[in-house]
């Protein structure tokens, strides 16, 4: 695992002793010697962790922290603030004021290096989920960014493993006041337990008796919908060898015995906001993926996403010699209804007719917006007069009933259509899209409000 390292102290002795630790591992070191040079590197260059120091003049740690994570060019980078303060309510302080771990001196390579590589991990993660919804949309990530600003860290669902009940009683204990905690006391349990609910959070005893601590946890991975599920360990001093084998079988974090109230909850509302904040990237990159097939304005699927599914389905039928049928559908006199009541008016009409639309289809055929008052259903499986029948229903239900569209009386809509079928192996999608066409003209000719068939 290569990463690049930011190491901010203003002590080149301590400076030097971790990059050399870093670079032992193969990670890319940069070094800053006090605050606002490391902003300025974040500022220019990227950066996937960062080893803060504490204890620095002018700007301390503290601060330096909050202005990264305040900065939404660099929040989501990892930062593992290192310091010779021991007491709990500095590890709280370095918490809230954003940092993602913290690390007491003198350091612990084993400690470290886990704490490192773990984090490591989860900004790989954050890089492909941003990266994913800059590709579709700028303004989804953006909005993710601004959703980050009101996460909240409270009323998190918790699923805490322990098998000492007193123990997790007290854990709970610490935790009730601001989340909803289920205590499992049979780890043998866990896959059943974590499938049946929707949690945020699962905290794992790594005293579990004869069952293995590390076995729950990659049970919780193996599941699909707990794959992202964030793991806090409760481990003792001996327990160090397991937990660097836990953190590389992508536990999120872990806290020693015996438990100081602040730190834990510290650390859980790290997590929890962490994972809300992925969840919200994830449907950020959904939202962006459906903005990317369906039209806006009408909730159908877009051009874009016709062109290439005709294209597949076109082979599909040539390969199979099976029958398909296209038809394109006009609003007639659309250009009037802007021109005469107004766009509002206009995009009324064609949410509607987009409703009936999509109710007078199969549910095999696939409606989509073609392009300003044109759509296209695509009918696979579909003969001539199958094809038909569908097309003069259609036409039916836009003509037969007045559309209410805002306007205090009803507006009389009608659709010209044009149908054309898959006839031969040398039809490609640009000649079915043709004679679909001339039909279509062939409608607008003959009167409109009707369909014809293409007669090739």
């Amino acid at each position: 695992m290569t990463a690049r390292v930011l190491i901010v102290d203003d002590i080149p002795t301590n400076v030097r002793l971790l990059e050399a630790r870093l670079a032992a591992e193969y990670f890319e070191v940069t070094t800053a010697s006090s605050g606002p040079q490391a902003l300025d590197i974040c500022a220019t260059s990227d950066v996937d962790i960062i080893l803060l120091d504490v204890m620095m003049p002018g700007m301390d740690g503290f601060e330096v922290c909050r202005r990264l994570k305040a900065n939404h060019k660099t929040h989501h980078v990892p930062v593992l603030m290192i310091t010779a303060l021991d007491q709990p309510s500095d590890r709280v302080k370095g918490l809230e004021a954003g940092a993602d771990d913290f690390l007491t001196k003198p350091v612990d390579d084993m400690q470290l290096m886990a704490r490192v590589k773990s984090l490591v991990r989860l900004k790989s993660l954050t890089d492909e989920l941003r990266a994913r919804a800059l590709t579709g949309q700028q303004i989804a990530i953006e909005e993710a960014l601004r959703a980050m600003d009101n996460i909240s860290a409270s009323g998190g669902s918790i699923l805490l493993i322990d098998s000492d009940t007193r123990h997790a009683e007290r854990i709970k204990g610490y935790l009730a006041a601001e989340h909803k905690i289920d205590i499992l006391t049979e780890p043998a349990d866990a896959v059943f337990q974590v499938s049946g609910a929707r949690y945020e959070l699962a905290l794992v005893s790594m005293s579990l008796g004869d069952f293995d601590p590390l076995r729950v946890c990659s049970q919780i991975r193996t599941l699909e919908h707990t794959r992202n599920l964030p793991i806090i360990l409760i481990a003792d001093e001996g327990d160090k060898p397991r937990v660097v084998r836990a953190l590389d079988l992508g536990v999120n974090d872990f806290i020693s015995r015996p438990v100081e109230r602040n730190e834990l909850m510290a650390r859980v509302r790290t997590q929890i906001r962490r994972h809300r904040y992925a969840m919200e990237l994830r449907e950020s990159v959904n939202n962006t993926l459906a903005l990317a097939v369906t039209d806006e304005l009408t909730g159908l699927y877009n051009r874009r996403y016709f062109d290439r599914h005709l294209n597949v389905m076109l082979g599909k039928a040539q390969a199979q010699e099976r029958d398909m049928a296209l038809m394109i559908l006009d609003i007639d006199h659309f250009k009037a209804v802007n021109d005469n009541y107004g766009h509002d008016i206009g995009d009324a009409v064609l949410r509607e007719f987009s409703a009936r639309l999509k109710r007078n289809v199969r549910g095999v055929d696939l409606a989509c917006r073609f392009g300003g008052e044109e759509f296209v259903v695509l009918m696979p499986d579909t003969d001539v007069s199958n094809a038909e029948m569908v097309a003069e229903r259609v036409r039916q239900a836009i003509a037969e009933r007045p559309f209410e569209v805002g306007l205090g009386r009803p507006l009389s809509v009608t659709v010209s259509v044009g149908v054309s079928l898959n006839e031969s192996a040398a039809d490609t999608p640009e000649t079915l899209i043709k004679r679909a066409d001339v039909a279509l003209y062939r409608a607008k000719r003959e009167g409109r409000n009707r369909v014809v068939l293409d007669a090739a």
